[in-house]
């Protein structure tokens, strides 16, 4: 079994920042991708940032230049650093990750989510 903790979160006025952190724990033999997505009251789930396992970033537009996503492989996990944040990037933020165990079973598994608010 794969378990993800997810922390960081918390309310921030507008203009300030956030460190999320995902940190995958279990049976892993191998950690591909790992994304963050968010979810916002009344919208959909969406991506925000992908890191691929040779650590080359993606962003979605929105997002590009305000945050950044890196990964930490020796200790399984992805972190999204959140600057200038506004209103409109509160929603409740989930890891993503791609896992490889042993047995060669491949899937993703998803965090718990941490809450982001902004506001002032």
């Amino acid at each position: 079994q794969v378990q993800l903790v997810e922390s960081g979160g918390g309310l921030v006025q507008p203009g300030g920042s956030l460190r999320l952190s995902c940190a995958a724990s279990g049976s892993i033999f191998r950690i591909n991708a790992m994304h963050w997505y968010r979810q916002a009251p009344g919208k959909q789930r969406e991506l925000v940032a992908g890191i691929t396992s040779g650590g080359n970033p993606n962003y979605a537009d929105s997002m590009k230049g305000r945050f950044t996503i890196s990964r930490d492989n020796a200790k399984n996990t992805v972190y999204l650093q959140m600057n200038s944040l506004k209103p409109e990037d509160t929603a409740v933020y989930y890891c993503n990750v791609e896992v490889l165990r042993a047995t060669g079973f491949l899937r993703d598994y998803w965090g718990q989510g941490t809450r982001v608010t902004v506001s002032s």
